[in-house]
């Protein structure tokens, strides 16, 4: 009998606890089906959509307006006037405004100032700022802001996908750490129930006390209540995973029972360049939506500033009778109508309030980017300093698993010889599983904390 448990103890020790290979998901197809199909993925690009139509409600503003009026009074079977006007007004993004008008008025009582040949009036010219809106007025920064904002919508896609990236792949690694550990925990109940099972016949045959049943059973329940926890651990690992994964449709999806994740190694893990990472957060999606705020804010600023300018508008139209006279009329001589206007305030107390206010609004912002770089580096040495540290851990503790599992063997060994007793090889191999599991937990978070440098760095999918 006690060959059979030598026989089955190293027979265990040998076989892999994973003797069935089910379908795996690796990490890089989860990775890229998550960016595909993923909603935050899907919102994502939604932002730059959101950036485009933004832009595109903006330059409505320079769209062309055309327009009409009629006016017209019957009064005891008299015309006292018919007014009929129509025109086209086309901005430019220079801040001169093109109009053209047709006038055609009619009736008894109409003023000299309206009169207008029988055949119509036609008016071309322009209208240009001199003064206040020269340099920029509300339809142009619109315009300006609408394009920051598209430009921040990139970035904003750019900040989402990280998000997920990161959430993603320490979702998956702790998926892998649950099954991990499950497999470890399998291997030792199994180990317990054999060893439980041949200690009862040895038992039997009065060759172990009965004391030494005890003990082994009391092994095995206690393997058997880790091994319960290991398996709810993996179910919720799983169940969270689930939330990351949807169809080409929308619809989200659950993993095959059959379906397992990528083993755990250190492998996949290589040396990070840290000075380029330490460039590459100069670029991080956090600072540059708060540049894109800045450049917003600088737009409201200059705004703002032209108020404090007068205004000064000029208009001027040549007047003709027919269309093709307008290759021939002359500036300024005969057929024209023009006129400024020219308004100011006497104190510009709103005007230089409002400058003010740009401009603390600025310096705010810009204290804000300041203490939101000096965080994002902190955070980038925090990881980088943590996964070189874990990097350490698991080369360490991955020899120190070596060893108790030379020790082990060892034990094993000096039980075959009558030298060593099951308690001894029972010890072995709890801080053995235990080593696993440490280890399992250590590679687990070398992962993870290599996915934690780079989303520090600003860097996620790519």
């Amino acid at each position: 009998m006690r060959k059979l448990i030598i026989f089955l103890l190293f027979a265990l020790h040998v076989i892999p606890a994973q003797a069935f290979q089910a379908d795996t998901l690796s990490v890089e197809t989860f990775l890229e089906w998550l960016q595909r199909y993923h909603p935050v993925a899907s919102q994502a690009d939604i932002t730059l959509e959101m950036g485009a139509m933004e832009l595109r409600t903006a330059r409505g503003g320079f769209d062309p307006m055309l327009f009409g009026n009629l006016d017209n009074k019957e009064f005891k079977e008299s015309t006292y006037y018919d007014k009929r006007e129509a025109g086209l007004s086309i901005p430019t993004w220079a801040g001169v405004e093109l109009n053209g008008t047709f006038e055609q008025n009619s009736g008894q009582f109409l003023s000299d100032e309206s009169r207008v040949p029988s055949g119509g009036l036609f008016a071309a010219g322009a209208s240009v700022n001199l003064g206040q809106g020269l340099i920029l007025d509300e339809r142009r920064a619109a315009l300006r802001q609408a394009q920051i904002y598209q430009q921040s919508t990139e970035v904003e896609r750019i900040r989402l996908l990280n998000e997920l990236y990161l959430n993603g792949f320490e979702s998956y690694w702790n998926w892998s750490l649950a099954y991990q550990n499950l497999q470890v925990l399998e291997e030792g109940v199994k180990l317990a129930e054999v060893r439980f099972n041949a200690i009862k016949r040895s038992f039997e045959q009065g060759d172990f006390a009965a004391i030494d049943t005890v003990e082994a059973y009391s092994q095995l329940l206690n393997r058997q209540y880790r091994l319960q926890t290991a398996q709810n651990d993996y179910f919720s690992a799983t169940q969270l995973l689930n939330t990351f994964l949807w169809n080409e449709e929308e619809v989200p999806m659950a993993l095959n029972p059959e379906v397992i994740p990528q083993e755990l190694d250190g492998e996949a893990i290589g040396l990070i360049n840290e000075e380029e990472l330490r460039t590459l957060v100069t670029n991080h999606p956090e600072l540059r939506l708060t540049d894109f705020e800045l450049a917003g804010l600088e737009v409201d600023r200059k705004l703002k500033a032209q108020s404090i300018l007068p205004v000064v508008k000029v208009k001027y139209n040549f007047l003709v009778e027919q269309l093709n006279q307008f290759e021939t009329a002359p500036f300024f001589e005969n057929n024209y109508k023009w006129g400024v206007s020219v308004y100011t305030p006497l104190l510009w107390r709103k005007a230089r309030g409002s400058v003010g206010l740009a401009k603390a609004k600025i310096d705010f912002k810009q204290n804000t980017r300041e203490l939101k770089e000096i965080q994002l580096r902190t955070k980038l040495e925090t990881e980088i300093n943590n996964f070189r540290i874990l990097d350490q851990q698991v080369a360490t503790f991955g020899q120190n698993v070596v060893n108790l599992e030379r020790l082990l063997s060892a034990e094993l060994r000096r039980f075959e010889m009558g030298e060593s007793s099951l308690f001894l090889i029972n010890a072995r191999e709890i801080t053995v599983f235990d080593s696993r599991l440490t280890l399992n937990q250590l590679l687990a978070k070398q992962k993870v904390a290599l996915a934690k440098v780079r989303y520090a760095a600003g860097l996620g999918f790519e």
